[in-house]
């Protein structure tokens, strides 16, 4: 297991938000990159050094400080989709060869290269800049049902990464709920909401949905 790349987003106009920019155009970038913890959501920052979201609101912050997608799921919807993908087009951070990204377990951890510990947090929810900037009608409800959604990591160990470091599984947490099913939950499939509650690393913003949504299926029950 490996990084294919680590990418930096370039700003771009975002008119599908009416926001004055979206960082979502990410590059591969050689060298080190510096990763370390960005704080509480708010301010734009992410983990990755020179990187940063606009939609300050939705993204970013130490939940979300880093995405990660599969090559191997980018090459499954190169074939779906008659085009070519490259590394970062899916605004992740990190593209990775070798690992079942979707397969994680909330509150699994890596170790990236020698220094650098992440943490499964959360799946990536598409939104509008996501289907605009890919140019695709029926984006969100095509990503959604394919249920291969990458995850936001949190930094553990800061340090620095780079394209080709490998990458351990260092601690697997004993659960069993994955980012595929946290993702499902949250958007297709209501009735796994409850097995959410045993995934405590799982960000408290999403806990407390889940909660709500859980409390207000009993009510019409």
């Amino acid at each position: 297991m490996k990084l294919l790349s680590v990418n930096i987003g370039r700003p771009r106009p975002n008119p599908w938000k009416g926001l004055q920019a979206t960082g979502i155009d990410k590059r591969p970038v050689d060298g080190p990159v510096a990763v370390a913890a960005p704080g509480p959501k708010g301010t734009g920052a992410v983990g990755l050094a020179g990187d940063r979201v606009y939609d300050v609101k939705h993204h970013g912050g130490d939940d979300q400080a880093v995405y990660a997608y599969a090559r191997e799921d980018l090459d499954t919807w190169e074939t779906e989709m008659w085009r070519t993908l490259p590394n970062g087009v899916f605004g992740e951070n990190l593209t990775t060869e070798g690992l079942d990204v979707n397969a994680a377990l909330i509150g699994e951890r890596w170790r990236i290269g020698p220094d650098v510990v992440l943490e499964v947090s959360c799946p990536r929810i598409p939104c509008g800049t996501f289907e605009g900037w890919l140019e695709e009608k029926g984006w969100i409800k095509r990503f959604t049902q394919a249920a291969r959604p990458g995850t936001y990591l949190r930094v553990i160990e800061p340090g620095e990464i780079r394209a080709g470091d490998l990458v351990e599984v260092v601690h697997r947490p004993a659960h069993d709920v994955t980012v595929e099913l946290v993702f499902r939950a949250m958007t297709s499939e209501p009735d796994l909401l409850p097995r959410l509650e045993a995934a405590d690393a799982l960000p408290e913003p999403d806990r407390a949905k889940a909660r709500r949504r859980i409390a207000a299926q009993a009510r019409k029950a």
